[in-house]
Formats: C-alpha cells, structure tokens, sequence
C-alpha cells in the first residue's frame, strides 16, 4: 500500500551551517554524540542525523515501507530572528527543500516555510514558493513571537494564500505562558496541543477562515484538542454575541472542512478524529524524526483503528496526496 507521511521535519544543511554563524539568536548547543541541539522556551530539537541527512532518511523510509514524506521546517522557526535574516534563510531553507523534491521525485513533497516576523516578505516568499518553486503551499506556526495569526497584519498573507489556493499548514510554537510549562516537558506535551487548538479556533472565530475558503488548512497533532472541545465551541457560538460576530455558522462547520494528520498515537483518538471530520480529512502524520515521533506507531495506529480497509487507504496516502497534487 502507498504510504504518504505528511508530518516530518527537516533541517537542510544549509541551515545548520547558518545557525554556527554569529547571525543566530538561537543558542546551539551539541550532545555527546556531536548532534547539535536548538534550544527554543520550553523545548529543544536534536538534531539527528534523519534531521538533517536526506540520504539517511530515505533509508529510514525504505525500512518502513513509506513511499513518499511531506518535507516541513519545524521549530524554532526563522521567524525568530531578525527580519533581514529571517526572510534569506527563508529562501534558502525553500530553495533547499525544492531542489530535494526535484532530486528525488515522487519521495518527496515540501512545505514552504516563511518569514513570518516579516507579513509583506512572506506574501513574497509564499507567492516564489507556490509559482516559481512549484511547493504546494506552507507550514506555519501557531503563533508568531507570540502573536495570534488571527491578527490583521496577516490578512495579506491569507488573501495571497486563498488566491494560490495554498495549502497551510499549522504547526505549534512555543504558547504565550510558556514559563507554566517548563516542568516535565509540558510545553511540547500540552502547551503545543492547546496553541494549535487556540490557533485554530481563533481563526475560525476571527472570520479569517470564512473569508478564504479556498485556503486547504492542515492541523498538526491531530488538531490538538480541537475534535474533542468543538461541541463547547459551539456552544459559545450560541451563547456569545461575540463568537457570532464573524461567522454565520457554528465554529465546528469551518473546523470539519480543516484536515487532521494522525499524530496522535491512540487508535481511539483517531476514531474520534474520523467521526468528527469525516475520512477525506485525516492524513497519515509520525513526526519523525523528532524523539517524540515514530513511524512504527503511526503505522499502528492507523492499522489497529476501528475503520474499514478502504478508509485506511485514504488516511495512508489517498487524501494526501489529493491535498498535495501528488
């Protein structure tokens, strides 16, 4: 069976040479093993040889019978240093990203990343990704130095990505409040859930997702909590003038049209996740190669849940690839 992973991480090398430069506001360190270590509030990346090594990587997929990876930036993200900087790293992380999917057609697929402390740069950066890159649209994070991609400084953004008809991918940050989260990795393990969740919710609320139908969003992490609290949201929708002030429909009517990856490694959840989006709206996601992640447990989740074998095949590849024009 044709398996898409539509969740993986990716640091090019160029990158990694970039952050040794003195440029860098990200402190950098190296475990025992020279592997470096980006540190960011609350978290930090190792970065592994599948980080980082694309030969490695497809190794790794022929071990495990995955046929092609969605390519994303991850954090800290280049939106955490200085706009000038931001925006050439930007480019050079897409061109990276570009030149591997030529390289290795049908292996892989990629999601811009952009400068997102610079809004006009990443309408730019968007715009050469889509039409000169040929990448299907962009990873974003919750927030931006902890700004709500709700805020109307983003609105250019959004109308350049409803006019691409871009794919927009959402994927956590460190949250506002992170210093609650520093004990026992709560900040990846819960402030990650419940940003994407915010995020997400507050697009909807905002009208942002109302007035861009044609943008294709993606949740990270199985939406956080979102198939699980969408029923409150409703409800807010009727209690609350505010939460009607944007929108014409209850929250969860957008959020059904939002598509879900499976990292979540509870069959059960995925259930859920099924039973509130639908099948065409959950694609297979490991997180590799982060040490959170695993492609063995995604694989198992998918096959372990309680869903006919034709429904499995859309999760595993089918709605993937129709998000990614593969």
């Amino acid at each position: 069976m044709r398996i898409i992973d539509f969740h993986k991480h990716y640091y090019p090398p160029e990158y990694v040479d970039a952050l040794r430069s003195s440029k860098s506001v990200i402190k950098v360190t190296y475990d025992h093993d020279g592997n470096p270590c980006v540190h960011y509030p609350g978290d930090y990346n190792i970065l592994v040889p599948g980080h980082r090594d694309i030969d490695y990587r497809q190794r790794v997929l022929d071990e495990h019978g995955v046929t092609t990876q969605l390519l994303t930036f991850t954090t800290p993200g280049v939106h955490v240093e200085p706009p000038e900087i931001s925006v050439a790293w930007a480019r050079t992380v897409n061109d990276a990203f570009a030149r591997v999917v030529a390289e290795r057609r049908g292996r892989f697929a990629a999601l811009a990343t952009l400068p997102l402390n610079d809004p006009g740069a990443s309408v730019a950066e968007l715009e050469r990704a889509m039409s000169t890159l040929g990448l299907p649209g962009a990873m974003v994070f919750s927030n931006v130095n902890h700004v709500a991609l709700a805020d109307a400084r983003f609105e250019p953004l959004w109308r350049k990505a409803n006019e691409l008809g871009a794919v927009v991918y959402i994927h956590p940050t460190d949250p506002l409040g992170v210093d609650a989260m520093l004990d026992y990795w709560l900040m990846p393990l819960v402030g990650f859930l419940f940003d994407t969740t915010l995020a997400a919710s507050t697009l909807v609320f905002s009208g942002v997702v109302a007035r861009y139908p044609r943008i294709r969003w993606v949740l990270t992490h199985m939406g956080g909590a979102i198939p699980y609290l969408a029923e409150r949201l409703d409800r807010g929708y009727r209690a609350f003038a505010e939460c009607r002030q944007h929108i014409d429909r209850p929250p969860s009517e957008y959020l059904r049209h939002f598509h879900f990856d499976t990292v979540n490694f509870n069959p059960a959840a995925l259930r859920l996740a099924l039973d509130f989006a639908g099948e065409d709206r959950i694609v297979a996601g490991s997180d590799y190669p982060h040490q959170i992640g695993s492609i063995p447990l995604m694989l198992d989740t998918i096959r372990e849940c309680d869903a006919p074998a034709a429904v499995k095949e859309k999760i595993f590849s089918r709605n993937a690839a129709e998000l990614l024009g593969l």
